[in-house]
């Protein structure tokens, strides 16, 4: 058989994409899976490496990547490990818990030579491909609005860890808020944060935010998020210079609870097989500076909040 060999490392909720993905894309095939869960590993066919452990994995050779979609407070150990040994690695983000550890990964990269790609999903979507496209040409941006609202315990099923802050890195804003300032950054630049104002449930966990940012030129932008709300709403809108606005829905034509992911995952996985074949990418250039940069922006956010900045 032909084409990258890919390794998924993690089978909880969203590597079903990844799976999907990489059964779609041409040029790559799934060649290695593991997760702790033995029982997990029984639906992969002969043919496809199993393991319960990723030292094993990555010591049985045959691979030409790794994807990490892991908790995140696994995702240093196991990508550290994965880029040690040579592999390219697409991590589903956050890059790691706390910037520090996401600049350690990026050196990493750096000075091994191995792409790390962090997957930011929302930047596939096709709405938000055509606002991109809308965007060119078009007066200068004034500001961005990023809503992400969703009921997580409809999304993390099995997978408790999301409502545990020590290995998620925090609640919403640690989860969603990279992909939300991923929209911001990618139709306006990097931003740096300002006020956040942060709401947490009885045992700690931020169910919801507002978070104020400011970028060059003094564009502004803005990200809400919502873990609480009853159903699902994604979308950003820009507001131009011209006082025109613009905008769009995520979810549009995806009917159903996470449907938009399937197509947005394709895109990772269809970027990510471009990056390893050297062909530039549309948006992260292959060392983790986009992780990195959201990873700051979730510290800062939560430092904002903790010293009572507000807007």
């Amino acid at each position: 058989m032909s084409g990258l060999r890919v390794g998924v490392i993690g089978l909880g909720v969203i590597s079903r994409f990844y799976l999907a993905a990489l059964e779609q894309v041409p040029g790559v095939r799934l060649a290695a899976v593991c997760d702790r869960d033995a029982d997990l590993l029984r639906e992969f066919p002969d043919g496809v490496g199993r393991f319960t452990d990723h030292r094993a994995l990555l010591a049985a050779g045959g691979l030409d990547a790794v994807v990490v979609t892991v908790p995140n407070d696994q995702h240093l150990p196991i990508c550290r490990d994965a880029l040690r040994a040579g592999l390219p690695v697409c991590v589903e983000k956050p890059l790691a818990l706390r910037a520090s550890e996401g600049a350690e990964l990026a050196a990493l990269a750096v000075e091994r030579r191995v792409p790390l790609f962090t997957a930011f999903h929302r930047r596939y979507n096709t709405a938000v491909r055509e606002l991109r496209r809308t965007l060119d040409g078009a007066a200068p941006v004034r500001s961005v609005t990023a809503r992400y609202f969703e009921l997580i315990e409809e999304h993390v099923g099995r997978d408790r860890w999301y409502l545990e802050p020590e290995r998620c890195g925090g609640g919403c804003v640690a989860d969603n808020g990279p992909n939300a300032y991923d929209l911001l950054r990618l139709l306006a630049g990097p931003m740096s944060p300002g006020s956040a104002e942060v709401r947490r449930d009885g045992s700690g966990v931020d169910r919801s935010a507002v978070l104020e940012l400011s970028g060059a030129g003094g564009v502004r932008g803005r990200i809400e998020l919502d873990w609480s709300y009853p159903g699902e709403l994604k979308d950003v809108t820009v507001e131009l210079a011209d006082g025109s606005v613009l905008r769009a829905d995520l979810l549009a034509g995806h009917d159903g609870f996470k449907q938009s992911l399937w197509h947005e995952y394709v895109g990772i996985v269809t970027e990510f097989a471009a990056l390893l074949a050297g062909a530039p990418t549309a948006g992260d250039d292959g060392r983790g500076p986009d992780g990195v940069d959201a990873l700051r922006v979730v510290e800062a956010a939560y430092r904002a909040e903790r010293a009572g900045v507000r807007g």
